[in-house]
């Protein structure tokens, strides 16, 4: 898929769909340790790229544009990822389950 605009959550959706389809991704060492915490297979997150929305859009984050999804695993937990939007690998920052007090809702921060 094509450079776009990184301000457009619905290219970045897109985008994000498409280097995952493709297995184009790489898990941090922090999402790896956040994921055996949280009991995330990479099959909830490969979940929830495909069928996630986007919550909130950093595209001028200080150590590049990326975003915060959300989404629902098979077993319909809630999940949220953090992930790159400008790379030619889609890097998975984290992954976690939003729970309160930092999350009022999983879409609602606290």
């Amino acid at each position: 898929m094509a450079d776009g605009d990184i301000t457009n959550v619905d290219f970045i959706l897109l985008k994000i769909r498409d280097q995952a389809k493709k297995s184009h991704l790489r898990l941090t060492l922090h999402a790896q340790q956040e994921m055996i915490e949280e009991d995330i297979k990479i099959a909830d997150i490969y979940q929830t790229l495909a069928t996630g929305q986007i919550l909130e859009n950093y595209h001028e984050h200080q150590r590049g544009a990326c975003c915060l999804l959300f989404g629902k695993d098979s077993q319909g937990r809630n999940i949220h990822i953090v992930c790159t939007t400008s790379q030619p690998l889609l890097i998975i920052i984290t992954a976690y389950i939003p729970l309160p007090p930092k999350w009022i809702t999983p879409t609602q921060r606290g």
